[in-house]
């Protein structure tokens, strides 16, 4: 979940944080850090977090008459 209060401390997703990079993280308190790290001064920030992917829809099995009023 977004909202989960027991998530793991990550750079990636700190209010102080901006993502460079895959792996980089401009901080505004230590500078260029590692995205999977983290330090005491950590603040969630929800909206930096990316949810996973969405199965594929699997369409295979649908047939037009699924779709008719």
């Amino acid at each position: 979940m977004i909202f989960n209060k027991d998530i793991d401390r990550s750079c990636a997703y700190c209010l102080s944080g901006t993502r460079i990079s895959e792996t980089e993280v401009a901080c505004l308190r230590r500078g260029v850090v590692d995205a999977a790290g983290s330090c005491r001064r950590f603040k969630y920030d929800p909206i930096k977090r990316e949810p996973a992917h969405m199965a594929p829809l699997k369409t295979d099995k649908f047939t037009p008459e699924d779709f008719s009023l």
